[in-house]
């Protein structure tokens, strides 16, 4: 499967990059939380990639066009069935695209890894809020918390906690709309909530809706992708709201990467990206119903 991702990516002349694993910034997202080691000269700590994406994002901006990476990526906390802590990351960036043309692109390799005989035909695309309306029975850009709490009640799910509103949402969209999707067929959702945006522009139109989107096959998360932003002022307001986050819930605060927020001041292309599970892919290749299955060591043997 890794040789004919390179195939893949080698026909279309999308050039294969390395990137460091460690960086003295960390990822401000509430939601992922990294892990770090100390080296010996150096006062701060320095932290290991959750993504190779800061690191790729400034290479384009540097004028490394359209790149891919295959990389080890490490996330605290991450341990269970479809989780472990290190994993196999596949993230490419294409100039000129946007999230739309990189879905395509992105079926067109999930078909040649899985087979037609694991497909039983084209990509399905659902809105994010098609998708909660028809598996949750609730529209996210109307419903209030309470309307959100008594969705998740019905189908099952507890939703007692302190949860902001998003927290709802992605309660609903983890345990009650994600495991239906992608029976047969690979499913993207697109137009996530703008306040869902992460490291997407924001599409023009009412309610606000963020570039970014989600593939899903047999019930798992496989991807992450957006049409990128580009501009540095939005994404370092967008840094601080996260840290804003961390701080209200006694998160650790990670230091930003100001080396990426001067790539984009500087200028970087029009771009759409995507990070995908790989292990995840092969597992579900495989039949597999774990991903130690499909992993030389996992964290409790390694």
């Amino acid at each position: 499967m890794l040789a004919r991702t390179r195939e893949f990516f080698a026909a279309r002349r999308v050039l294969e990059v390395e990137t460091p694993a460690l960086s003295r910034a960390a990822v401000s997202d509430p939601h992922i939380e990294s892990l770090h080691t100390r080296i010996k000269g150096f006062e701060r700590p320095f932290f290991l990639a959750t993504s190779a994406e800061f690191a790729m994002k400034r290479l384009i901006a540097a004028g490394a066009g359209d790149i891919y990476q295959i990389c080890k990526v490490f996330r605290d906390g991450e341990c269970g069935r479809w989780h472990n802590p290190e994993f196999t990351l596949l993230e490419w960036y294409r100039l000129g695209f946007d999230d739309d043309r990189l879905m395509s692109e992105i079926e067109q390799l999930v078909g040649l890894l899985l087979g037609p005989q694991r497909l039983s035909g084209p990509a399905l695309r659902l809105t994010y809020a098609q998708a909660l309306v028809q598996y949750a029975g609730v529209d996210p850009h109307i419903a209030g918390d309470a309307e959100l709490a008594a969705a998740a009640v019905r189908h099952g799910v507890d939703c007692a906690g302190d949860l902001d509103r998003d927290g709802k949402l992605d309660l609903l969209m983890a345990l009650v709309v994600g495991p239906k999707l992608g029976r047969d067929h690979v499913t993207f959702i697109c137009d996530y909530p703008a306040s869902q945006a992460s490291l997407a522009r924001l599409k023009p139109g009412a309610p606000p809706v963020a570039a970014r989107f989600e593939m899903y096959f047999e019930g798992l998360e496989l991807a992450n992708g957006f049409h990128e932003l580009g501009a540095a002022h939005e994404q370092r307001s967008r840094f601080g709201n996260d840290l804003e986050v961390r701080r209200a819930r006694g998160q650790p605060l990670p230091p930003l990467d100001e080396h990426l927020l001067s790539a984009l001041e500087a200028g970087m292309p029009d771009c759409a990206g995507v990070a995908l599970g790989f292990d995840r892919l092969v597992a579900i290749s495989l039949g597999a119903t774990a991903l130690s299955e499909v992993l030389s060591f996992p964290v409790e043997t390694a």
